[in-house]
């Protein structure tokens, strides 16, 4: 019986990657997707990305300062894909133009809702998608995250310094990161990048 086990695996083998050729084959030619055919079959769809010829050496760049027209007290507040209202704290200028004047409106996605974890991690949320009335989104600062308080920067020494009792150190797990808020009069800074 010994001697007719590497036959025996090697007939197995063979089979098996016979087996699963032949089904790869088969199932190729069978799969369509009906969606497709059935909704998009005879629309012309156009690439939404337009590919920009970026000139990452140039470093020039005019700092634009907003502030949230609402309080934003919690990231419970607001929801992922929100548009939120920011207001331009300042005249911005390019070669003495005025490209942004104060108080015009921003208008920005609320990207990603990160809610503050045990350890004492802190909340987060990231601003992405800046639309302007007169400069041009892609060569603003792509994302802008706001943070909680980070908590774990006292949580993890008094963790370690509570090991000697068995269960205190591990108590400290239950304590969670500071909330995300952004208050009205708080301003935020994004980059605008005449030369990209």
């Amino acid at each position: 019986m010994i001697k007719k086990l590497p036959l025996i695996t090697l007939i197995i083998t063979v089979l098996g990657i016979w087996g699963c050729t032949s089904f790869a084959q088969t199932a190729h030619a069978v799969v369509q997707d009906e969606l497709v055919e059935t909704t998009l079959k005879n629309k012309e769809l156009k690439n939404p990305y337009q590919p920009y010829k970026y000139n990452y050496e140039d470093l020039k760049r005019i700092p634009i300062e907003l502030r949230v027209m609402v309080s934003i007290k919690s990231e419970k507040d607001i929801e992922e894909g929100e548009r939120i209202v920011f207001l331009a704290c300042h005249n911005v200028y390019e070669h003495g133009h005025k490209i942004l004047q104060k108080n015009d409106k921003v208008y920005a996605k609320v990207e990603t809702i990160i809610n503050s974890g045990m350890n004492g991690i802190p909340a987060s949320i990231i601003f992405s998608d800046f639309q302007f009335e007169n400069i041009d989104s892609a060569k603003v600062t792509d994302t802008y995250e706001v943070y909680g308080q980070d908590r774990s920067l006292w949580v993890f020494p008094l963790k370690w310094a509570l090991t000697f009792l068995p269960p205190t150190g591990s108590l400290t797990n239950f304590i969670k990161g500071g909330h995300a808020k952004l208050k009205d009069n708080e301003t935020i800074e994004v980059y605008y990048h005449p030369n990209w």
